[in-house]
Order: structure tokens, then C-alpha cells, then sequence
């Protein structure tokens, strides 16, 4: 069996492992999964953001660095077992955050700007404005009108977004003298964290990204499959900065024998996202993935073309193993955590845990409804300046009614994005898996499957997005042999069924209705 190769290394026959760090938004986390993929071992070590400025958002690269090291040594010391038995590493991070760095000395030039940087938020509003964007609109639409190809009407309303990487990297070109030397010497690397990791992993001998994490950025033509010619152009961002693309299960290298001790294969980046996709076993058309965590993030796999869409959904590279390239259509909705968060911050409950019971303690919400929109809303109503809402107050109201309208709004939204989804790509549903700290509410789960028509399952183990790289690393060197037999290692903590007979969340339409209602008066409610 493979399981006894790790010794191989050292001469002896021990069981090996394969070894897998998420990179989040808020924490590090590393696993060693053995071969019937359960954690021996994990680490975690907390991602402290930097806000240098109103509405910046940075993260230290070294100290990045320092806490990746400190949860791979911690976990595979958790796990009681030893580096050399480590067969192959995975790397899930989270998207669009990126940095810049000296090619020669791998010293960066500034801080990691996190995806959630809003630098550029005037550079954005201002090029989405522009003459150029107009003219671009205007071609697009007359080349629908005579073609009728769906990527041309999907190209007449695109607008730039602060998310994706493009302005804030046109920002740090014009706030940042040293990087725009280094370009002129060709002495500049651009890297969202996968591919500072790599880097440095490496000791500087690998430059490259995968195709998840580089359609994630927006500079990257998801069509074409490589960076977009036209667009870094039209925004002056030099090519010559950009990692090479390869496939997600490529051999990117080893590790450096001085950085672990020993040298372990790298057989798999990720994006985060996709990698819960992977890790979720949505192998198949029609799968759909949910990831509720700091935000929502729904995805579905639309197989071997990317989806062009009209309503916000985001076509991405969920993964390319081979020649096989699998593409998503992703729909989000930002402050799904952020809403629970901000409830426990208010004091309506003390213990995240408390909030489906006291949602099920009442029997409705006594007519209150919230919108979720701290950070605008999302598809399909792509509205950047709503503002996150409370409205049917009354002096009966309890914590339990506003808990419950929070937990409501989420389940809400999840059904925006879910018939956004059937209704624009036209793909039958075959599954649906939840993931993220969010999905651990029951009440939600429920609500969401009432309201879909259909089940709904809740994996075992939460942290598919680890799961997903390991599985993928794990595949590159025989660990796991097949595909069918990852989805033989899937157990699932819960199934939601659908409830009433009157059809997909009959009984919930007034509550719908009215919460709907309250969704548009809170449009457009900050001046442009």
C-alpha cells in the first residue's frame, strides 16, 4: 500500500501523511490528514490585519510567513509524527490579496493588501464612470445585438469592483516609487499569498500561481485561460510582473530543505473557495457548494465552459487537474458572519451556540426583518450602496424576535443567490453541501433547505477548504488513487430535509414578501 512509502526517506517503513495549510482571513490553519482523510494533527495561529489608514486593510508578509511555519511544525507535532512522513504539502488560501517583492532579494515592498482594502474605491468608482467604460458598454451591446452571444451582453454591464486585484495593484503602482523602478529593472514579482508562499518555500526558485487563485483576481481571462492582454493595457499593469500559471494539481516544487528540515513536495494551491469545492466532493455538473463563514459564498459547477452571466455571478476556474479544467459560476453575499458577529457585539445573545434555539423559541419574528448589508448587497441586486437595516421594531419585540429575523435574513439570502443561480445558468441541481462556521446553525440550515425545496447536507468536518488542497496534493502522488474514492471518505454530521407540503417554503411567502420589501427601501441609501 502507499500508506507505508513516507518511510522511504529515512529507510524505515512508517505510515505517511499528507500535509494541508488554509490561509483565511482571520486565521492560519494546517492539518495532517491520513489516508482515510482524518486530521491526526492541526495547528492554528491568528492572522492579525492592519488598518494603517481609514479603509486600508493590510497584513504583514513576515509575519504571515513566521505564523505559516509555526502551525506546519505545530501540527505535524500535534500529530506525533515526523516531517519526513509528510508525502506531499496542499496550500488553500483566501483570494485577491496580494503583495509585491524584490525578484532578487524576496524582500516585498509593502505590505499585503487584503481583498477587503477599499484604496481604490475612488479609482474604481472613477474608471466605472469613464468615457472608456462607456464607449466599451456601448461597443458591447452593439455587438450583442448583432451576434446575440451572451459574453457580449455580459461585457456591456461589467463594472470594476475593489475586491478584485486590478485597481488596487494600479494603486500601488502609483503610490509606490520603489515598485515602479523595480518594474522598469524587471526586477518585479506580483503575487497574491499562494504565490508569495511558493516563493518562499523555495527559496525564490518558484514564481508561479494556479489557475483557481489567478481567475480570482479579475486581471485574468477565464476564457482564454491566461492573463488578460486587453485589460492589463487598458489599465497599464505590466505582464512582466505576473507568476506563471499551471494547473492546480501541478508539482510547484519542493520545500527548501532549511525551511522544514526536510524536502516535501508542493502539489497543490488553491484558491479557497474552489478548494472547499474540491474538498466538498462537487465533482459533478450541477453540484453547488456553500461556504457560510465572514460572508457567503455559493458555487456552482458548470463543468467544462465557464458561465457568462448577467446578474453578478462570477465565472471562475474552480480547478485544472491535467487537461480536465472544471469552471464555477460563484454568487456572494458579504456579512453573513459579519451580522451574527455584530448581534453578539450588541449582547442579544452571549454564545454563538444560543442563537438557533432562541431563534426556535419564538414562533416568528413578530414582524421584524433585517438586511444583512453592512458591505452593500451582492448578487443579484449588485447594489454597492445599501445599507444594512432593522425595520418592523415594536415594543413587543425580544431578542429572540431580532435573533431570529438576523438568522432569517442570512436563509433569505441564500435563496437569492440559489434561484439567481438555477435561473441563470439553467443547470439541474444535483447536490448541495454546506460548509464554514456559519453552517454549524441549525435554524439556518432548516430555513435554507425549506426555502431551496431540497436537502441539504452538513459535512462532519468543517474545514473543507484544507480538505480540498490535501485532497488534490494527495491525488498528485498516489496517496488517493481515484476520485470515486474521495467521495467514499465523505461522512455527513447532519441532512436538512426540506419541510411542508405546500411547496418549497410556501408558509415562509409573507415573511418573504415583507422582508423583500424592506430589502429595497434600503437601497440606494448612500450618496454615490
Amino acid at each position: 500500500m502507499f500508506t507505508m512509502m513516507g518511510s522511504r526517506r529515512n529507510g524505515l517503513t512508517k505510515e505517511s501523511f499528507i500535509l494541508s495549510v488554509d490561509v483565511g482571513t482571520t486565521s492560519i490553519r494546517c492539518h495532517v490528514y491520513d489516508k482515510k482523510a482524518r486530521i491526526r494533527g492541526s495547528c492554528t495561529s491568528k492572522v492579525v490585519p492592519l488598518y494603517p489608514e481609514v479603509g486600508h486593510v493590510e497584513m504583514d508578509p513576515d509575519a504571515l510567513w513566521e505564523g505559516f511555519i509555526t502551525v506546519v511544525k505545530g501540527a505535524v507535532q500535534d500529530a506525533g509524527v515526523q516531517m519526513c512522513q509528510m508525502e506531499a504539502l496542499g496550500i488553500s488560501t483566501q483570494r485577491a490579496t496580494f503583495t509585491t517583492w524584490d525578484r532578487r532579494t524576496g524582500v516585498p515592498f509593502h505590505n499585503f493588501i487584503s481583498w477587503q482594502d477599499q484604496r481604490a474605491a475612488d479609482l474604481v468608482k472613477s474608471w466605472n464612470r469613464s468615457c472608456i467604460m462607456k464607449i466599451i458598454h456601448g461597443a458591447m451591446k452593439v455587438a450583442y445585438f448583432l451576434t446575440r452571444d451572451k459574453r457580449s451582453l455580459a461585457a456591456s454591464l461589467i463594472v470594476f469592483s475593489t475586491q478584485h486585484v486590478t485597481f488596487r495593484l494600479v494603486w500601488v503602482l502609483a503610490h509606490y516609487k520603489q515598485v515602479h523602478q523595480a518594474i522598469e529593472e524587471g526586477n518585479c514579482c506580483f503575487g497574491t499569498i499562494d504565490t508569495w508562499l511558493l516563493f518562499k518555500l523555495t527559496k525564490g526558485r518558484v514564481h508561479a500561481t494556479d489557475y483557481s487563485n489567478a481567475s480570482s483576481t479579475g486581471i485574468f481571462d477565464s476564457y482564454q485561460m491566461c492573463w488578460s492582454q486587453f485589460l492589463c493595457s487598458l489599465v497599464s499593469l505590466p505582464l512582466s510582473i505576473f507568476p506563471q500559471v499551471e494547473n492546480t494539481g501541478h508539482k510547484f516544487g519542493s520545500t527548501d530543505p532549511s525551511v522544514l528540515g526536510v524536502s516535501i513536495p508542493i502539489m497543490s494551491v488553491m484558491a479557497d473557495q474552489q478548494a472547499a469545492m474540491f474538498g466538498e466532493c462537487c465533482f459533478d455538473v450541477g453540484d453547488v457548494k456553500i461556504t457560510m463563514g465572514t460572508g457567503t459564498f455559493m458555487d456552482i459547477n458548470t463543468g467544462s465552459k465557464p458561465h457568462t452571466s448577467v446578474a453578478g455571478l462570477y465565472p471562475l476556474v474552480g480547478w485544472k487537474i491535467g487537461s480536465d479544467v472544471v469552471y464555477l459560476a460563484e454568487g456572494n453575499a458579504a456579512d453573513t458572519g459579519t451580522a451574527v458577529k455584530w448581534a453578539q457585539e450588541l449582547e442579544l445573545f452571549s454564545d454563538v451556540g444560543e442563537t438557533s434555539d432562541m431563534a426556535y423559541s419564538v414562533s416568528d419574528s413578530d414582524g421584524v426583518c433585517f438586511v444583512p448589508s453592512f458591505s452593500g448587497l451582492q448578487a443579484p441586486l449588485n447594489d454597492p450602496r445599501a445599507c444594512a437595516s432593522l425595520m418592523g421594531l415594536k415594543p413587543s419585540t425580544t431578542k429572540s424576535h431580532l435573533v431570529r429575523a438576523i438568522l432569517e435574513s442570512v436563509a433569505f439570502r441564500n435563496k437569492q443567490l440559489y434561484e439567481t443561480m438555477l435561473r441563470e445558468t439553467c443547470i439541474p441541481i444535483t447536490k448541495i453541501r454546506v460548509d464554514g462556521g456559519v453552517s454549524s446553525n441549525d435554524f439556518i440550515l432548516q430555513l435554507t433547505a425549506d426555502l431551496f425545496g431540497r436537502k441539504v447536507i452538513r459535512p462532519q468536518h468543517r474545514e473543507m477548504s484544507s480538505l480540498g488542497a490535501a485532497f488534490v496534493a494527495g491525488l498528485g502522488v498516489g496517496f488517493w488513487m481515484t476520485r470515486e474514492e474521495l467521495k467514499k471518505l465523505q461522512s455527513a454530521d447532519k441532512v436538512f430535509l426540506p419541510k411542508g407540503a405546500a411547496g418549497p417554503g410556501q408558509e415562509y411567502n409573507p415573511v418573504l414578501q415583507s422582508w423583500e420589501r424592506a430589502l429595497r427601501r434600503s437601497m440606494n441609501w448612500y450618496k454615490p
